[in-house]
């Protein structure tokens, strides 16, 4: 059974403003490290903090070091009257954010020049192995029209600035600006593959393969593919629905290859995805028309019925979209505790996302 491996990005927010929070070198260092639940490591800005999974072969274990490393957050950071924010993008932003301080990320900031001045953007990335190298690329190809789906199902980034910001993934949005980002085009093989990104090195679009924007790309170091349209999900349960429905899409044999979706048709939902998010139209992989998502949605699911029942994830598949589709995907939850008690509201829903099971 084919590992895979999640890693989840918070920004540490005041609890009483909800504003980002700089950590201090010693703060930060009481984080960082190996723990028995996985790996928790710097981010790009100062506010912002990742956890990594030890690798995982079952739901179950991925829920155990989910659940570990995000108490732990959310312990050390209320013992410092802070909140460790599971959102995509932090409610209220200051005009500029501090990089952190390493020779990778000063490159970064210095190539990107006014971006990073907006760029607070936190997601969740999921690795699934898969050993072939042709089958990777492969892999990549049969799972990039689909993820419009994904990202209307998890948006949860609707603030910018202290206000909604109309978009259900106000993340996506900002992503969009960076080079290489949004839908990577359909490739031939490894070699193509290679090459695309060789050629946006060479023009200095990028630096290295590791700095791609996206949506699904080749990981570097590992022998997965790594999927990174979501947004960072509000609770654990969110972001395993998300990892079933990217591992079902990376292993499926019955997804099948829908070659003739453009690239422009997949992009253009990724942004109706971002903007509208359940309610959004987007391509339909199979007919390369315009469906609403959620018929879409159903039509995935059908396809990865298999699959999904393979893996013994099925019906908490099925119940966590119904649960979606009842209480409204992170972003729709975070609008409906702000539009009922502001600030207030915001704070005990991210709270409630780091904090322990009863």
């Amino acid at each position: 059974m084919a590992r895979f491996g999640i890693e989840e990005e918070f920004v540490l927010l005041d609890e009483k403003t909800l504003v980002p929070l700089a950590m201090t070198p010693e703060s930060r260092a009481r984080l960082v490290g190996t723990r028995p639940a996985g790996v928790v490591t710097p981010e790009y800005l100062t506010c912002q903090i990742e956890t990594a999974t030890a690798p995982l072969d079952t739901r179950a274990d991925a829920a155990v070091q989910l659940r570990a490393m995000r108490e732990m957050l959310g312990s050390q950071a209320a013992e410092h009257g802070a909140i460790i924010a599971p959102t995509g993008t932090p409610f209220i932003a200051p005009h500029r954010f501090v990089v952190s301080r390493s020779p990778h990320y000063d490159a970064v900031a210095d190539h990107l020049a006014e971006i990073t001045r907006e760029h607070e953007v936190n997601g969740l990335h999921v690795h699934v192995e898969v050993l072939d190298d042709e089958e990777r690329v492969r892999a990549v190809n049969r799972v990039r029209p689909w993820l419009p789906v994904l990202l209307a199902l998890s948006g949860n980034a609707p603030f910018t600035k202290g206000r909604p910001s109309g978009f259900a993934s106000w993340r996506s949005i900002l992503i969009r600006r960076l080079p290489s980002s949004w839908s990577p085009p359909r490739f031939v093989d490894l070699a193509d593959y290679r090459s695309s990104i060789d050629e946006l090195i060479d023009m200095g679009a990028i630096s290295e393969a590791s700095s791609l924007a996206w949506t699904i790309r080749l990981a570097e170091n590992f022998p997965t593919v790594e999927v990174r349209v979501c947004d960072v999900q509000l609770t654990t349960d969110d972001t395993l629905l998300a990892v079933s429905l990217i591992r079902a899409l990376v292993l499926s044999e019955e997804l099948g290859d829908y070659p003739a979706v453009s690239h422009d048709a997949i992009d253009s939902s990724l942004w109706t995805a971002a903007r509208q998010g359940p309610d959004a139209r987007v391509v339909d992989p199979r007919t390369s028309e315009i469906a609403p998502v959620q018929e879409v949605l159903t039509a995935m699911l059908e396809l990865l019925g298999s699959t999904l029942q393979q893996h013994g994830d099925a019906d908490f598949v099925a119940d966590a979209v119904a649960r979606i589709r009842s209480d409204g995907t992170g972003a729709q939850r975070q609008l409906a505790a702000h539009a009922e008690r502001g600030v207030g509201g915001l704070r005990d829903l991210y709270r409630a996302g780091t904090a322990p099971l009863d």
